[in-house]
């Protein structure tokens, strides 16, 4: 069995929480692959290395920011297959900006309203339980994986990445891939990386129906290579 660590700190009542395991399952299924989760507790990552890939998940702020960054740089570093949904998102945009680009001051707004360079930063308009339209850019993983131009998925989200700071991001090697009906970025990868993708919505909720979520299914396919 391959094993995909999954960091967050698992809470039921989330229904992003609910529908992951689900989706590791599908996927696993569709594609033949033995495949299992674990829960890894953002104050309590523990060993990496015996994990075939790893998934930030949504339900931020976590109980170590710190924690969950660790696991993210791990994965990018190590060149792990890696999946940031939601708040995976925020922080991988925040480790990668720390980390990669050298700007240690890179903070989120929710849990440093006052810090100088927020590259995660407020939505101005809020997606708390909205579905939307999706532009899926060609030659990148997540089109892949839909294997189409426009998708409908479901946030429930109030940051995102702060347009200030996009041109020197996506210049440095993270690529935007989705981009909504306002022209607002909601899915990144990182390029020179096996499998780094990171999404503001969440694909897992397709598992709450039944159907296996396509980027679910890239991420285990990854991870069995």
């Amino acid at each position: 069995m391959i094993r995909i660590g999954l960091i967050g700190d698992y809470n039921a009542a989330i229904i992003a929480h609910q529908a992951i395991p689900e989706a590791v399952s599908l996927a696993g299924k569709k594609l033949g692959v033995d495949v299992g989760s674990e829960w890894l507790a953002t104050d309590d990552i523990g060993d990496l290395t015996k994990y075939a890939g790893l998934w930030c998940v949504p339900g931020s702020p976590y109980r170590s920011m710190e924690g969950a960054l660790r696991a993210i740089r791990f994965a990018r570093e190590e060149r792990l297959p890696f999946l940031g949904t939601c708040g995976g998102f925020q922080h991988a945009v925040i480790e990668y900006a720390r980390n990669a680009m050298g700007w240690e001051d890179a903070d989120h707004a929710e849990t440093a309203p006052d810090a100088r360079r927020q590259v995660i930063t407020h939505l101005e308009c809020g997606l708390v339980e909205v579905t939307n339209n999706i532009r899926l850019r060609p030659g990148t993983r997540i089109r892949n994986a839909y294997g189409r131009e426009e998708i409908v998925e479901a946030y429930h989200c109030r940051y995102g990445l702060n347009p200030e700071f996009l041109g020197k991001i996506s210049a440095s090697g993270m690529r935007v891939t989705a981009e909504d009906s306002l022209d607002e970025v909601r899915g990144l990868e990182l390029d020179q990386h096996p499998f780094f993708v990171l999404t503001l919505f969440q694909p897992e909720r397709a598992a709450l129906r039944g159907e296996c979520p396509p980027l679910v299914a890239a991420l285990v396919d990854a991870c069995s290579a």
